[in-house]
């Protein structure tokens, strides 16, 4: 919040209001993009699925106003944005004009750490808000068992990279050993243009990463897909709120692997009184910034097994 500049909403007298540069008919929404939304995960928990759950009644008639706005960042989700809005994004910040609104909202309505909420979308629920994105990135499966045009094969499945913590450090071992099971696997790290990677997203069947901001791309798969959470050391409660409730909202089918001691690289690397500390900044440094992975391919079978049985076909 140290990230979100403070609004104040003052009432003032009518003949005190300074007077009107620019009138409006049509609501306003005003919103922050500070924070935390340059991550990929929090962009669309924070504000993309609560912005759509605030101005999908106006049916695109409604201006967005923003504050602590960033140029990449309106630029990366501009295609939602746009399909939101049919007018001009206004800077706050900047603008130096009086804005006079018929009504206007401030804030977007929060509820708990996840991509969506179904009861606090009103009339939208995360499953809406997936098959909105499908729309919006005009991407062509919308659910598994219903791709016409994919070519029969084998099950495709996506295994996400991560370039720095948390990172699968036999991946390519993972891949070969999916592939001798019936699958044909991609590794792929997740780029920052949205489009590319929501139809790269779109065309498989099963996604399996560890938990991170890569895996809120499961909102570009067709429903009924398969979605893997390899869940680190210490990560059990932040990896179901984060991604499992809001799989299965999406009517995906959701799979996790706890990973052991063992399989994690703070094995022999931290003492137990350090990885036991509470205060969140030393939680964040070892379990989230200093955990690689090196999954045992044997334990991790059954999982791959039922993530193939799981597949519509």
């Amino acid at each position: 919040m140290e990230r979100i500049k403070e609004l104040k909403i003052k009432y003032q007298a009518i003949d005190t209001i300074p007077p009107c540069d620019q009138n409006f008919t049509i609501p306003a929404i005003v919103f922050s993009t500070g924070g935390y939304v340059g991550n990929h995960y929090h962009a669309f928990t924070d504000v993309l699925s609560r912005l759509f759950s605030t101005s999908q009644r106006f049916n695109q008639t409604v201006v967005f106003v923003i504050t602590d706005k960033s140029s990449d960042w309106t630029s990366k989700y501009k295609r939602i944005l746009d399909k939101l809005s049919k007018y001009d994004v206004y800077d706050i910040d900047k603008e130096s004009k009086v804005l006079c609104f018929s009504r206007v909202i401030v804030g977007l309505k929060a509820h708990k750490n996840v991509i969506a909420d179904p009861w606090d979308l009103g009339h939208h629920s995360i499953r809406n808000f997936s098959e909105y994105l499908r729309s919006v990135y005009s991407l062509g499966r919308q659910s598994v068992n219903r791709c016409r045009t994919c070519k029969i094969g084998r099950p495709r499945m996506l295994i996400i990279c991560r370039r720095k913590s948390r990172r699968l450090l036999n991946k390519h071992a993972i891949a070969s050993f999916a592939r001798t099971l019936g699958f044909e696997v991609v590794l792929k790290q997740m780029v920052w243009n949205v489009s590319l990677v929501a139809q790269l997203v779109n065309s498989f069947d099963v996604m399996v990463g560890v938990h991170g901001a890569g895996l809120t791309n499961m909102v570009f798969l067709p429903e009924n897909a398969v979605v893997v959470q390899i869940v680190p050391l210490g990560l059990d409660y932040i990896a179901r709120t984060c991604f499992q409730m809001s799989a299965e909202s999406m009517k995906l089918r959701y799979l996790d692997y706890k990973v052991t001691l063992n399989e994690s690289s703070l094995f022999g690397n931290y003492s137990l009184d350090k990885t036991a500390k509470k205060g969140f900044e030393e939680f964040r440094s070892v379990y989230l910034d200093h955990q690689d992975i090196n999954i045992d391919l044997g334990r991790f079978k059954r999982t791959l097994l039922r993530a193939l049985e799981l597949v519509p076909t």
